[in-house]
């Protein structure tokens, strides 16, 4: 994204339509509403949970102050066609005129819809980025800036209390902000990046952090409040390590740049150890790379500047570097680098060769006929062959299509040919956003259009269909440990056919089995840039298995390789008693899979039964002092209360498993008691049965 002056003299006669013949796109005329804003970016969500994607337009940037505008899909609750949007602004949202340079969708407060973060800029009057917050679940917004900002100007934070402004948030100049889980505690944070007025690059980028709730508090472990709205070189890095020092190629953590000007910020796992790092764009300057050594500093977060390692010495010759973007565009598992202007006026790609120790990209790539005053670039398999292909913004001429010619060769040999005609009509984009807007299977293009022009959409008329599997490139390995109350974080990296915002919204769960008997699956949330996170239960006991799942919006499930540990615990939290009785299959056993802790859920499994036979298990306060026989048919060996059950089928492997909830008041040292029963299929559904189980609470 980019200001629109900066090319406002092109001469139309520089303008290029796209020929219609053997278009892979198409301009879907009518579909949507005429807007005819100062457009700078969008983002797509469903905001009203209807099963299709709605739109967020950011307007105004530097140039005017304009109304943000939101699009409603007319598939599903409104009763239309998929893929026809109506303006519904004067429902949905605040009505405020700002300086919008971008909207990013967000559940900041993890109550499973979409509120909204606006990044806008001070240089007509005196404003900065708010918060909207969804407060009816379907897409209606309210305004909540004076509150989501926590501390701004106080003890702790780098703004300057005169810079704070009366009604929330503070004077800054902001063109993008992204969300992430950096700190890796579960929820998303924001980097809130400034360009600097007239994009002079002297104001930091800043760091927030979510404290679950939605509240953001600025990360700034130096304590250092600037004088004024710039930083200067030698003043602490604030979330960075090291002091700051304008354009600065020392990556040994002494020195930093936080303070370019840039446009366009991204959250990604670069290196594959399951932590975000930062690209930070820069609108004059280098592009800068930050990474986050969470990991490595068990936990500890912090950003080193690795500019200088991470980027080969030719990937900036100076110009424009209005965005950048990262996909694996070669299958290998990694994030592969792809930069608007990069170097000069030309795109360029670079291969990943990142390790766990330090990020690295190489072997750049320009693209053909880029330069055309190009803003941003999006990734998608436009044709169905199982790569990424590539969509580029054009603010001159007309927006372009890249089709990868990677054929599953050895890493790093991707390659990028311009395909031509496109069907992209010319206008003045600033912005691509890539959706299966109109529900037909394949992935479609929007385009956010500057100088007073309406939106666009482009719809993909090859209908190639997306049959391809999501691609789980990393899992994150669990150490075997002791049975403790709390969750273990695991972390998987995904991409899948469309760009990485897409790929957010794939059903994604861990299975979990514990000696073979599978779990409840696990849902995992995304992180944002490339990365989820599950939580696994910590009090689970014997050897356990987990492999990640996710399935995309067109019904394609990637499944990752198994990763396993085991879980051990000293104390007797499980004991067998009385005795068991045998079916046509034998005598089914009863385990405990996890230990019982207040608070957690307990898993226990009854086992060695055919599988597909109906079972049945129970939880009581109470056992029998001596078994009950029933003659032919069963032994029970519980009584008392019945305080939980579970019916159900034996799964493949021949376990029911039943997990119950203990309460988080249960003291310590409290009994409960299970059984299980298995009909018999033959000879009249006689029952067979389990010994009791005896758990006790830790």
């Amino acid at each position: 994204m980019r200001s629109s002056h900066v090319a406002a003299l092109a001469a139309a006669a520089c303008l290029v339509h796209a020929a219609a013949a053997n278009a892979q796109f198409q301009l879907a005329a009518g579909h949507l509403p005429a807007t005819g804003g100062h457009s700078q970016q969008l983002d797509f969500a469903d905001i009203d949970h209807d099963g299709d994607i709605d739109a967020l337009i950011a307007n105004g940037a530097e140039e005017l102050n304009q109304q943000n505008r939101v699009l409603i899909n007319l598939g599903g609750a409104q009763g239309g066609s998929l893929g026809f949007f109506a303006d519904e602004t004067g429902a949905r949202l605040p009505v405020q005129q700002n300086g919008g340079f971008d909207v990013e969708f967000a559940d900041i407060d993890a109550d499973g819809d979409f509120d909204v973060h606006t990044s806008n800029t001070a240089q007509l009057i005196n404003q900065g980025n708010r918060w909207w917050i969804d407060t009816s679940g379907v897409g209606h917004y309210q305004d909540q800036t004076a509150t989501r900002w926590v501390g701004l100007g106080q003890p702790g934070s780098s703004i300057h209390p005169a810079l704070v402004l009366a009604g929330g948030s503070f004077i800054d100049w902001c063109a993008d902000s992204d969300f992430g889980d950096v700190d890796g505690d579960g929820d998303l944070d924001l980097f809130h990046s400034s360009c600097g007025p007239v994009f002079g690059g002297q104001v930091p980028t800043r760091l927030f952090r979510n404290d679950g709730a939605g509240f953001f508090t600025e990360f700034n472990p130096t304590g250092f409040q600037l004088a004024g709205t710039s930083i200067a070189d030698g003043d602490p890095g604030i979330w960075c390590q090291g002091v700051q020092k304008a354009n600065t190629m020392n990556s040994t953590g002494a020195e930093c740049d936080i303070a370019s000007s840039a446009l366009d910020v991204d959250l990604f796992d670069a290196d594959g150890d399951f932590d975000l790092d930062l690209l930070h764009g820069a609108r004059q300057e280098a592009p800068r790379y930050f990474r986050n050594r969470l990991v490595e500093n068990g936990g500890f977060l912090r950003y080193w500047d690795v500019t200088g390692s991470a980027l080969p010495a030719e990937y900036w010759s100076g110009g424009d570097n209005y965005e950048q973007d990262q996909a694996d565009m070669d299958n290998d598992g990694d994030w592969d680098l792809f930069g608007v202007n990069w170097p000069g006026s030309s795109e360029a790609v670079f291969n990943n060769t990142s390790t766990l120790a330090a990020i690295t990209y190489a072997n750049m790539q320009t693209l053909a006929s880029s330069g055309n005053d190009d803003n941003e670039g999006d990734f998608l398999d436009y044709d169905g062959d199982g790569d990424l292909d590539l969509v580029v913004a054009a603010f001159i001429g007309s927006n372009r299509l890249y089709r990868n010619n990677y054929a599953g060769g050895a890493p790093g040999t991707f390659s990028y040919t311009q395909v031509s005609p496109t069907g992209f009509t010319s206008g003045r984009a600033l912005e691509t956003e890539v959706g299966d807007v109109d529900g037909d299977g394949d992935y479609d293009v929007m385009t956010a259009e500057d100088s007073a022009g309406d939106e666009r959409l482009y719809l993909n008329v090859l209908n190639p269909g997306d049959n391809r599997a999501a691609l789980i490139a990393k899992t994150e390995a669990l150490a075997s440990h002791t049975a403790a109350a709390g969750a273990r974080t695991a972390r998987a990296t995904i991409q899948d056919s469309g760009s990485y915002y897409t790929t957010w919204y794939n059903a994604t769960k861990v299975r979990v089995t514990v000696d073979g008997c599978a779990l409840p699956d696990l849902a995992a949330r995304t992180s944002q840039g490339n990365l989820f996170h599950a939580l696994v239960p910590g009090n689970l006991v014997g050897a356990v298995d987990y492999a990640w799942r996710s399935t995309d919006e067109h019904g394609n499930t990637g499944v990752s390789a198994l990763k396993s540990y085991t879980g051990t615990y000293g104390g007797a939290h499980a004991v067998a008693f009385g005795v068991g009785s045998p079916g046509t299959s034998g005598t089914p056993s009863i385990q405990a899979l996890s230990v019982a802790f207040p608070g957690t859920t307990s898993h226990v499994a009854v086992t060695g039964l055919p599988a597909g036979t109906t079972a049945l298990l129970y939880l009581t306060d109470a056992q029998l002092g001596a078994p009950l026989s029933l003659p032919g048919l069963c032994n029970i060996n519980i009584g008392g209360a019945i305080l939980a059950q579970r019916i159900g089928a034996a799964d493949g492997a021949g376990c029911l498993v039943g997990s119950f909830a203990v309460p988080a008041g249960a003291p310590p040292g409290l009994k409960a008691y299970a059984e299980g029963f298995g009909l018999n299929g033959v000879a009249g559904n006689l029952l067979s049965s389990t010994q009791g189980l005896e758990l006790t609470i830790q």
